[in-house]
């Protein structure tokens, strides 16, 4: 059984900005981590068709991972790239647990709004082993962590 976990929140930039932060791998080595994470990106394509494979660490070496130890590894490729107002990424974390398995969708919509950007995202077929409460917590991060980037690193 899976679950959709969605989230939202509004960031201080325009849609193309926020578009832009969303396919650089630069900018998504800053900002995708969740508090208490950090993360690489192993390879980066950010075209329709392409992808990417991402390692976060948790900060904390005594949690538990969904890959190994204290990582979380996912595999994801770009199945929808309409910029600068939705990008879809199927993703599949690296893992031998049961409850891991299957393809998370996560859909990011920008809408404008004033001078900044409604960002959603909305997770469909979450494997039942990440919980609503943590992924909400995640996404509240992650969005957060946006726009501070956004609000830090763009063009004046």
């Amino acid at each position: 059984m899976s679950h959709t976990d969605v989230g939202r929140a509004m960031v201080s930039a325009l849609p193309n900005e926020v578009f832009a932060a969303l396919v650089d791998v630069e900018a998504r080595s800053v900002w995708l981590p969740p508090v208490g994470m950090s993360g690489r990106f192993e390879w980066f394509d950010a075209r329709l068709g392409g992808g990417y494979r991402l390692v976060l660490a948790y900060d904390d070496p005594a949690i538990l991972g969904k890959s190994d130890m204290n990582t979380d590894v996912v595999e994801v490729r770009f199945a929808e790239v309409d910029a600068p107002k939705k990008l879809v990424e199927e993703a599949d974390f690296v893992s031998e647990v049961a409850t891991f398995a299957g393809t998370l969708t996560m859909t990011w919509l920008l809408e404008a709004v004033g001078a900044g950007t409604l960002v959603t995202i909305t997770a469909t077929g979450v494997p039942d082993g990440i919980s609503s409460t943590e992924h909400a917590k995640a996404f509240a991060s992650t969005l957060n962590n946006l726009d501070t980037y956004l609000r830090s690193y763009r063009a004046p």
